[in-house]
């Protein structure tokens, strides 16, 4: 009697350790992926000259933010601007929602972000520069001294889906920045790098400028409700089936990658199938019956397969791999 309890602890906190190992789990991959268009900056653009694009760089600002957090699966920049580019669209529809969805289905996403940029500059625009650079924010580029200026940036932002072209959650961000002190030196504002020659939102003179410090606020607060909003979006659910091509000691190579759905870090059941039902008029298999032997923790992954490192087990070549379903 002993000896039976002995071994039924034993087998219960095997699989209690299994489903610790889980965590969150990885069936049903409960992903919302995301585009984000280059931001429409019409209402600004009149104190602006030169090739400048103020959308671009701020919604780049966003999507650093969204992927520093982990909310959202959020498209790479050069995968939309490669379809932006085949489909001919033009900066004009930027903030359109019918013409954004279409995109978005393209992407494969669930939704797409569209916005503007409201207010953009400083609170005097009467106030004038001598030297090159062009005008901005109501005033010309050069050099230039003033004991008090104040930026303003404001950003609305709009969550549509992709399937209906249905706005499903607003954003608005609004940044001030004010300083005892303002100069800018030969046509760069700050010293170079967003001046005649373009505006480098990225770089460090244009984040450490009033200008930068009021464009950082309201990209924060933009991403603050983006990200509180994510609820509103279906997301879209991947189910995790693949087989062991592999062992090796511990670890074990899927024949499943990037392209399936696995991600660096996911943990997913490892399953044996132990009998195989057949149709007996047509001998298709109807089903196979599994039984759990672990868990997998994915440590390497490429776009056709994984490396895991497998708890439980030992691994099998031609063993299951399914997703988690959480309870």
């Amino acid at each position: 009697m002993i000896r039976r309890w002995g071994v039924t602890f034993f087998l219960l906190m095997f699989f209690v350790s299994i489903a610790a190992s889980f965590g969150a789990p990885a069936d049903a991959v409960t992903k919302r992926r995301v585009a984000l268009m280059n931001f429409d900056f019409g209402t600004v653009q009149r104190w602006w000259s030169g090739d400048w694009d103020v959308g671009k760089g701020i919604s780049d600002m966003l999507v650093t933010k969204l992927v520093k957090d982990g909310t959202y699966s959020v498209v790479e920049r050069k995968m939309l601007d490669q379809i932006l580019a085949e489909q001919n669209f033009s900066n004009s529809d930027r903030a359109n929602p019918m013409t954004a969805a279409k995109i978005g289905k393209i992407l494969g996403v669930n939704a797409i972000i569209v916005g503007s940029i409201t207010q953009f500059g400083f609170d005097d625009k009467n106030f004038k520069v001598g030297g090159g650079g062009g005008s901005w924010g109501g005033f010309g580029l050069g050099s230039l001294g003033k004991k008090s200026m104040k930026a303003m940036v404001a950003i609305d932002a709009r969550m549509v889906d992709t399937t209906t072209a249905e706005i499903l959650g607003v954003a608005q961000g609004k940044g001030e920045s004010k300083r005892g002190s303002f100069s800018v030196g030969g046509a760069g504002a700050g010293g170079g790098g967003w001046g005649a020659g373009g505006l480098d939102m990225g770089s460090s003179n244009f984040q450490e400028s009033i200008l930068g410090e009021a464009t950082r606020a309201a990209v924060d607060q933009v991403a603050g409700e983006i990200i509180s909003n994510a609820e509103k979006i279906s997301a879209t659910k991947i189910e995790i089936n693949g087989i062991v091509a592999d062992v090796d000691g511990q670890n074990a190579i899927l024949n499943i990658g990037k392209d399936q759905g696995v991600k660096m870090g996911d943990t997913y059941k490892l399953e044996r199938v132990t009998r195989t039902v057949k149709d007996p008029a047509t001998g298709k298999v109807l089903k196979q019956v599994t039984s759990l032997i672990g868990t997998i923790k994915i440590i390497e992954v490429d776009a056709s397969s994984a490396t895991g490192v497998v708890t439980g087990g030992p691994a099998k070549v031609g063993d299951v791999v399914k997703s988690i379903t959480s309870n």
